[in-house]
């Protein structure tokens, strides 16, 4: 048993939320706060979960080592199909606040999650429990209000959508934590791992770092004390995402296309490029130019992700971060290059923006066996077949010149990976 107040209701219970939102959970201070969870669809978690009384090992794993937690923020964990219980848990008055980690595709047309919450809202209305807050915990811009788009455009029922317009919080956040899939081997060297719980078939890895910004919207509604645990609670979400986008997903693009290119396999590996590492230098600053936060934020913030991409522990492996270019690249580069020339239309584009299309250009032509995109172009695009998905007004011949200069250069470093090197051979 426990007596952890279940009040908040999570849908989506994977590996990332239980090492960001559950960890934030139980290492603020205050009143204990519980999660019930459900998994997507598949009852599979859930039943894992149930098995151990929802308990599970976070296991953070830094370059020196790894070490372990037990983790028991949550108290139910329920497969998404149960709709009835579902109903029941976000219509309770012991719940305050529904949070999500269901990809971007779950804020889609045709996904079921807006569906899904509005069922419970529903019943919350019926059981007049009161005011609620929903917090997207996806990698978003401004996921509150994509959330409550989605949200309200599933409403049939003119007295629900008042009701939710009064009732409902959506507050934005900026959520960051590298957590890789949980392997065989991992599971089993639990049982050399101090702290770790016995017997655990589900632990999850993480790294060290962990953020979370979270806007300041609750209106009143009852919360964890978060901000004891790390959590910082701002009026504007925006720059904190525009921070993440360009410095962190930004990089990691570039990284993935540029590594897998020359012959690399993980984010550690391509950062310990000089190729790669000169051309993730090149973006950062030319993202830092354009980020509305104090110069001393953004350098730690860099310092802080060359620790991150260079842990060889964390195997975070570029053909898993090169999914999706055609919808990636338009926030994380072609975003910064508006704001670079809206400031300065004679800037151009810069070398760091100019690498990242460049190398995607020739991830689709040269590796289409890699590419897992369905917006992406064919493999005998050329740059303007390119820049036409992810920046067509950008198709100028200062731009192709730019591009078609950068892709040179990568063909260049990938030829000189791929001779033979003979250090170490005497005559």
């Amino acid at each position: 048993m426990t007596d952890r107040r279940p009040g908040i209701v999570h849908l989506g219970m994977g590996a990332f939320a239980r090492a960001h939102l559950a960890w934030y959970t139980q290492h603020a201070s205050g009143p204990a706060w519980g999660i019930t969870a459900f998994t997507g669809r598949s009852p599979a978690a859930a039943d894992a979960l149930t098995a151990q009384e929802c308990r599970y090992t976070l296991v953070t794993r830094a370059a020196t080592g790894d070490s372990a937690e037990m983790v028991d923020t949550i108290v139910a964990a329920h497969p998404g199909s149960d709709d009835t219980t579902w109903r029941h848990a976000v219509a309770s008055p012991e719940t305050s606040i529904v949070t999500l980690t269901v990809t971007e595709n779950g804020y889609r047309s045709g996904s079921d999650v807006p569906a899904r919450l509005v069922a419970g809202l529903d019943a919350r209305r019926r059981a007049g429990a009161g005011r609620i807050a929903l917090v997207s915990l996806d990698n978003l811009t401004h996921n509150g209000d994509v959330l409550r788009d989605a949200v309200l455009a599933a409403v049939d029922d003119d007295g629900l959508r008042t009701w939710i317009k009064a009732n409902v919080a959506f507050p934005s956040s900026m959520v960051d934590r590298i957590t890789p899939a949980t392997t065989d081997a991992d599971v089993e060297a639990l049982a050399d791992l101090d702290g770790a719980l016995t017997e655990d078939r589900v632990p999850v890895v993480t790294e060290p770092f962990a953020e979370w910004v979270l806007q300041d919207a609750f209106d009143g509604i009852e919360r964890p004390a978060w901000e004891t645990a790390g959590v910082r609670i701002v009026d504007d979400v925006t720059p904190y995402e525009q921070r993440k986008l360009w410095l962190l997903n930004g990089s990691h693009s570039l990284l993935a296309y540029t590594g897998l290119l020359l012959g690399h396999e993980t984010v550690a590996e391509a950062m310990d490029d000089p190729v790669c590492r000169a051309a993730v230098d090149q973006l950062w600053d030319e993202a830092a130019a354009e980020l509305p936060l104090p110069a001393a934020e953004v350098t730690e913030a860099r310092a802080a992700l060359v620790e991150r991409f260079a842990n060889p522990r964390i195997k975070h492996t570029l053909r898993q971060i090169a999914s999706g270019g055609s919808e990636k690249l338009p926030v994380r580069v072609v975003d910064v290059l508006r704001h670079r020339l809206a400031r300065d239309p004679a800037a151009g584009i810069g070398p760091g923006a100019a690498t990242a299309v460049a190398a995607w250009w020739l991830h689709v032509t040269t590796q289409p066996g890699l590419v897992s995109d369905a917006g992406a172009p064919g493999p005998d695009s050329d740059v303007h077949d390119v820049l036409a998905v992810i920046a067509p007004d950008l198709d100028t011949p200062p731009v192709v010149a730019a591009v078609s200069a950068a892709a040179d250069r990568i063909r260049t470093a990938a030829a000189a990976a791929r001779e033979p090197s003979d250090e170490g051979v005497h005559a």
